[in-house]
């Protein structure tokens, strides 16, 4: 409760929180709001919002915007989630080993990290989801390939600080195998900044997935915030909305995460709990 009660106490953290929510609402909700799909011609192409059953307008090709909207919303929300968690879970396991056993472990484990840090991040991701063949699945591995190397750095960091501690060396007189010490009495100990830079890392890859989308590399099958601004590039200057609607859905949910993941850090923070 205490954590809570600090959370929500910053009103950007607050503002956050509620605009994230409405966004995975309508993305849960969109197929019962939207039955027909987003990829339903609904009338002539290029209505500008406000145009009869349109809303938002419709694209280049005559689909309703509003529609494509809500469904890329959920697109994105999968991918930046999913990417997340796998490059979450990637980066706690090898950096938790690395920071509890050191040496020659951490040496090694450490190098592999600065392999994958030294090559620049998204054209790993371009040469990897063009080698798997772009879909939903290769965006969500690429993703998680170029992210997990931060979360290992943070979990060690942490765990190197952690692992002498005196509760750390009870554990072990008593006889704890390491996997039952890592897992039961360091990385609960180390869950704040792994939970605040998740926040924040689901808010690069929703932008990863749209830039990869925006330059061909998305699933053809999906409909997505990045593919709508890359259909509608020709259009840009003479319909604004196909480019500027998807383009602020896009901003407002990244901001939103990161606005969450600043409240988080706040709520926290040990020294500003007491």
């Amino acid at each position: 409760m205490n954590f809570l009660r600090r959370f929500f106490s910053r009103p950007t953290a607050l503002l956050g929180f509620v605009v994230f929510a409405a966004i995975v609402v309508i993305a849960l909700a969109a197929p019962l709001i939207f039955a027909r799909g987003p990829f339903v011609i609904v009338g002539m192409p290029l209505l500008p919002p406000g145009a009869p059953s349109l809303p938002a307008g419709s694209d280049v090709l005559g689909r309703n915007m509003m529609v494509g909207l809500a469904y890329g919303a959920r697109v994105s929300l999968l991918v930046g989630i999913c990417a997340t968690l796998c490059a979450a879970g990637m980066g706690v396991l090898l950096g938790s080993v690395a920071g509890y056993y050191g040496g020659v472990v951490d040496d090694l484990l450490m190098r592999v990290t600065e392999f994958f840090q030294i090559i620049p991040a998204f054209v790993l991701l371009m040469v990897l989801v063009a080698f798997l063949q772009p879909s939903l699945e290769s965006a969500v591995i690429g993703i998680a390939l170029i992210s997990w190397p931060q979360v290992a750095r943070v979990v060690r960091g942490e765990f190197l600080s952690l692992r002498s501690r005196e509760f750390v060396e009870a554990a072990r007189t008593l006889g704890m195998r390491d996997a039952a010490i890592i897992f039961t009495q360091i990385l609960p100990n180390a869950l704040p900044p792994i939970v605040v830079i998740s926040s924040m890392m689901v808010g690069n890859a929703i932008l990863a997935e749209s830039a990869l989308s925006f330059l061909g590399l998305g699933d053809p099958n999906l409909l997505s915030w990045g593919s709508m601004i890359e259909g509608a590039r020709s259009a840009m200057w003479v319909a604004w909305w196909t480019t500027v609607l998807p383009g602020l859905s896009i901003m407002i949910t990244v901001l939103a995460l990161n606005l969450i993941g600043d409240g988080l850090n706040d709520a926290l923070n040990p020294r500003r709990g007491r």
